[in-house]
């Protein structure tokens, strides 16, 4: 008889930290959310304009990422990047759970006309040019922060419902939940209780993949000038050293953000990778 498994959290651990490109990820994201947290501790929040001597400056002492074309420090800005960064990230990564996990869930344990709705909405969304119809709705309803990450969530959730849907035709075949229906456990308990935690781990790795895919599409809309002007991100501060000419001929003015969104994207990846292989025991 099939026993519901548990995740074994000092097993999972034993294996993720004997994972090395897991612990990289791991270790690169304490220092990012630890940026984030200490943003005001570790530079200014940029604002204003600098002097005709600051403007444009290469890395130097003074300037370690160096200035922009406004004289402003590159470094404060890509410090205070972070935190919008993390905060789209978050946000995105909500919005696509409730909706793609409830749907997913739902449509793999009742089947039926729920799992036709519910895969083919999905199937729709696939569809979509995402980009053109994430900028209209960043036109018509605002680009503040948390309305691009919101819009955000909203293409991102066929991904996880896919995945919990398939996890859950998994786990729904078991007899530990055949088990449960006989002793007339209510449905809600059996899908939340039951289904969904033992359908869980696949979900908790995609949700690290749209972290990194948010993050990817926050930084092209404030690229093409559609992120919030009031929040310094990643993407405006490419933006900005596009518009002034400045993105080639003064290189620093995109590499360094440009590092930070490649960064933030691998350290999540390699994250997923890391639950992945730990919540797998056939891989050891």
């Amino acid at each position: 008889m099939a026993e519901e498994k548990k995740i074994d959290t000092k097993s999972f651990w034993y294996r993720f930290k004997n994972h090395r490109l897991g612990m990289i990820g791991f270790i690169g994201i304490i220092m990012i959310f630890s940026i984030a947290i200490f943003a005001p501790f570790i530079a200014e929040e940029p604002g204003g304009y600098g002097t005709a001597e600051e403007i444009l400056q290469p890395p130097s002492k003074s300037y370690i990422f160096g200035t922009d074309y406004m004289g402003l420090d590159i470094f404060s800005q890509v410090v205070w990047g972070t935190r919008a960064s993390i905060l789209v990230g978050f946000i995105a990564v909500l919005v696509a759970a409730v909706i793609g996990v409830s749907i997913g869930l739902f449509s793999g344990y009742l089947g039926g006309i729920v799992e036709v709705i519910g895969m083919g909405l999905a199937d729709i969304f696939f569809t979509l040019p995402v980009l053109p119809l994430m900028i209209v709705m960043a036109a018509v309803i605002g680009s503040d922060i948390r309305n691009v990450a919101i819009i955000i969530g909203l293409f991102q959730w066929p991904k996880l419902a896919r995945v919990t849907r398939a996890s859950t035709l998994k786990v729904i075949n078991m007899q530990y939940i055949e088990a449960a229906r006989s002793l007339g456990l209510k449905q809600y308990k059996i899908v939340f209780k039951h289904v969904l935690v033992n359908a869980s781990a696949p979900v908790l790795v995609n949700m690290t993949i749209v972290m990194a895919g948010a993050i990817l599409s926050e930084s092209g809309l404030s690229f093409l000038g559609l992120g919030d002007p009031l929040t310094w991100s990643w993407g405006k501060i490419l933006n900005n050293a596009h518009q002034s000419g400045a993105f080639i001929s003064a290189w620093w003015t995109s590499m360094f953000p440009s590092l930070a969104i490649m960064v933030f994207v691998i350290c999540f990846n390699f994250l997923g990778m890391g639950i992945r292989d730990a919540l797998n025991p056939k891989l050891y």
